[in-house]
């Protein structure tokens, strides 16, 4: 038998609490900052929608008759 399949068999010492607790934080970590980021990824793809959806809109009021002008007497 192989030392590799010996370690499959014997059963290794348990892990003190510390060692169990520490992985478990640095996991919880790991996950919050994952989905930090995803929510960070996802609000600024709405804020460049919203952004280019408004410049879009800006252009099209710029086309628009003025007609608050028109009763100023002003172009």
């Amino acid at each position: 038998m192989s030392p590799q399949e010996l370690n499959n068999i014997i059963p290794q010492a348990p892990q003190p609490a510390s060692a169990i607790l520490q992985a478990h934080q640095v996991t919880h970590q790991f996950y919050r900052e994952v989905e930090s980021r995803q929510e960070l990824t996802k609000y600024c793809q709405w804020y460049y929608e919203t952004a280019a959806k408004h410049r879009q809109e800006l252009n099209t009021m710029r086309g628009d008759i003025n007609i608050l002008g028109w009763f100023l007497g002003t172009r």
